[in-house]
């Protein structure tokens, strides 16, 4: 049984992976709570792991608190994982491998061992990233862009007069301001997404499977012109593949 944990930009995710049974518990902590407490309350009466697997895209100082916890909890020390130069028939495509972040190298993991390879993998957060995985496993490289919503966040931050005074509505052609902040933000998100996937056809011989995960993923989706489908927990899934191979 191993304890795998999934630290994001907004929440910390997290399973008991009981193998080959699946996952014994999962859930979520978001950052803003107080996550000591969270912690200890959402694990209450777990079975005692023995492992601790972890994978981070968040700065140390959460990482040791998260890590305070388990130690005190579990008498134990989790394991980082950080992105390699290949692991379960995935090559990672960056020169310094560790500089991918280790969620996108996850998530291609579990694309790979489903058998959804070739693929293109958005990852809808605090960040959009693309990633292109060709079918022998090789990783062709991505790209980063804030997700819709820090792009919002990011407009009305640098304007002075763009305040709309409630959230918009998602159209395709806005006559307020709070619908054309939205709108924009979202329709964009969806179109670097078509874009990526079709520019990636060609390098990958035949149109891809396009795969959304990230807690964004829900409602970009009936956005997109594409054929696309929702991955749940690719991270943990990942983490889980990358567990049994060792």
């Amino acid at each position: 049984m191993r304890l795998l944990l999934d630290l994001g930009n907004t929440r910390l995710k997290w399973a008991l992976h009981a193998p080959p049974l699946g996952w014994f518990a999962h859930g979520a902590v978001d950052w803003q709570q107080d996550m000591a407490p969270a912690l200890e309350s959402a694990w209450a009466g777990l079975p005692q792991p023995p492992t601790v697997i972890a994978a981070s895209v968040v700065d140390t100082v959460r990482e040791a608190q998260v890590a305070n916890v388990i130690e005190r909890l579990f008498a134990c020390a989790p394991r980082w994982l950080r992105p390699p130069a290949s692991a379960c028939g995935v090559r990672n495509a960056y020169a310094e491998p560790q500089r991918l972040g280790v969620d996108r190298f996850l998530a291609m993991v579990a694309a790979h061992a489903d058998g959804r390879a070739p693929c293109v993998l958005a990852g809808v957060g605090t960040a959009l990233t693309l990633d292109a995985l060709a079918a022998d496993g090789r990783h062709l490289g991505g790209l980063i862009a804030p997700g819709p919503r820090l792009m919002q966040q990011s407009l009305l931050d640098a304007t002075a007069r763009v305040r709309p005074e409630r959230p918009g509505e998602i159209v395709e052609l806005a006559d307020n301001t709070a619908d054309a902040v939205a709108s924009g933000c979202w329709q964009a998100a969806a179109a670097l997404v078509e874009r990526f996937a079709t520019r990636s056809a060609v390098r990958l011989g035949a149109m891809p499977a396009l795969i959304l995960g990230g807690g964004d993923a829900a409602p970009l989706l009936p956005l997109l012109s594409l054929p696309a489908g929702l991955s749940q927990d690719g991270v943990l899934r990942g983490l889980a593949v990358w567990a049994n191979a060792q």
